[in-house]
């Protein structure tokens, strides 16, 4: 891990004008990989519980321990809108609670799993129905997990693109400062050369003033950098 740089006039180090960014949108990105893990684990539970039907206590195990996993990642999904500003929230809500009911299926698949696990552990005559019954409602439960992750996929990549765009306009503010600064120093230089003996305060203003002109140079080298990977990546 490279060492933050510092300011040459002070030696400390120079701040990161884009980590909120960052964190934000990789926030975003963290929610649409968990949803599309929700598929995956959909898949493992599946195949899983159908060993366990065969009488694998082993198999009867890990499913329940994926079922787990996948209901603390639904419960997860679920409670985001209350994290999101109103806007991408209400995205969300409409996806899961809407027409479509995406949460009612993958509710309704959950339980199923969980029903033909509890017949594999008792070995019950209905243990293969409820398997069939489970194996039935897989690709309904895997359009309900496509429309969230792709959901999710949206919110991330507009909120992306809204921190860009505020990205630049902090860059651009930056830059204004930078160039006005530099206008006042190279004046002060001026002015300190014509007072000659008289101008040496002058000049040591004038000198301070161009090395805080040079970091916010490079700050902004910086933030540009990180934007244009961004929209690179998006």
């Amino acid at each position: 891990m490279s060492a933050p740089s510092s300011s040459p006039r002070t030696g400390m180090p120079l701040p990161s004008p884009t980590g909120a960014a960052v964190s934000a949108r990789d926030a975003t990105m963290s929610l649409v990989n968990l949803a599309a893990r929700q598929r995956m684990l959909s898949q493992r539970m599946v195949l899983q519980t159908v060993l366990a039907a065969r009488g694998s206590d082993l198999h009867l195990k890990a499913a329940r321990h994926t079922l787990a996993l996948f209901k603390d990642s639904q419960a997860q999904l679920v409670d985001t809108p209350r994290l999101l500003e109103p806007a991408s929230a209400e995205r969300i809500r409409a996806v899961y609670h809407g027409p479509a009911g995406v949460a009612a299926t993958i509710d309704a698949f959950a339980q199923r799993v969980e029903v033909a696990l509890e017949h594999a552990e008792r070995q019950s005559r209905r243990v293969d129905d409820a398997v069939a019954e489970l194996v039935s409602a897989t690709d309904g439960a895997l359009e309900a997990l496509n429309a969230a992750t792709t959901v999710f996929d949206q919110v991330g990549r507009a909120k992306s693109e809204t921190l860009m765009k505020e990205l630049a306009g902090i860059v651009e503010s930056i830059q204004t400062v930078a160039r006005e600064a530099k206008v006042v120093s190279f004046n002060a230089q001026v002015m300190a050369a014509r007072a000659g003996q008289h101008g040496r305060e002058f000049a040591v203003v004038a000198n301070v003033l161009s090395d805080i002109t040079q970091e916010i140079d490079g700050l902004s080298l910086q933030a540009v950098s990180l934007a244009g990977r961004s929209r690179s990546a998006a």
